[in-house]
């Protein structure tokens, strides 16, 4: 097993998952002073946000992309995403709905599949800009999410910050951009394996072709 840098930062960010779901749990309540658990919480999920670039950039500017880190990486986001609003479900259900944490979890599964079906017959499906756009706003929803449970909104002087209500705006605008991401992958994809279907087709004639040109019979 190669243990490099950039593999242990994305170990790091898998162990710290079973720490956020436990600070959101009943069982750290009782420490919970003035909305520490929502703090404590959402300065670890993004403190993990921050792993998922590190741990990339390192890889690729060290160059110590392993076998490891391509399959713990995307497994590390995953369980990352589905832990957040499964967790966030029970924790503040008025916010995050059960039909939300299934289409979010159910995109990144599905993206997922594709990129297995898009390796096993030799092409990639590159991470568009509204996949990127999905990440960054799954983070800010599930951040103020996890805030709205404590807070309606902050008041800084004049300034007030709403932050249930951009928590609903963020987590159902993150719900569309997965919508839309997972179709526009989708249509990456079967362009992808349509073309590939095609040239398999092109080889098989030609090779039949051949196989007859040479046949004694002609």
């Amino acid at each position: 097993m190669n243990l490099n840098l950039p593999n242990a930062i994305t170990l790091s960010r898998i162990l710290m998952i079973p720490l956020f779901l436990w600070i959101l749990s009943p069982y750290f309540s009782w420490h919970d002073v003035s909305g520490s658990q929502e703090l404590a919480a959402s300065l670890l999920f993004i403190l993990a946000s921050i792993t998922d670039g590190v741990d990339g950039y390192l890889a690729r500017k060290r160059g110590q992309i392993t076998t490891m880190g391509i399959l713990l990486d995307p497994l590390a986001d995953k369980i990352m995403v589905t832990a957040a609003f499964i967790q966030l479900v029970a924790y503040n259900s008025e916010v995050v709905k059960v039909w939300i944490a299934v289409v979010i979890i159910g995109r990144e599964f599905l993206i997922s599949g594709l990129r297995s079906i898009a390796a096993s017959e030799g092409f990639t499906i590159q991470a568009s800009d509204l996949g990127k756009l999905k990440t960054v706003i799954q983070i800010v929803a599930v951040v103020s999410a996890i805030l709205a449970h404590r807070w309606f909104q902050w008041e800084f002087g004049p300034v007030i910050i709403p932050v249930k209500w951009t928590a609903i705006t963020a987590i159902y605008f993150a719900t569309l951009v997965s919508i839309i991401s997972a179709v526009d992958y989708f249509i990456g994809f079967w362009k992808k394996i349509d073309h590939a279907a095609a040239d398999r087709r092109k080889s098989l004639i030609m090779a039949r072709k051949g196989g007859r040109s040479i046949s004694p019979a002609e």
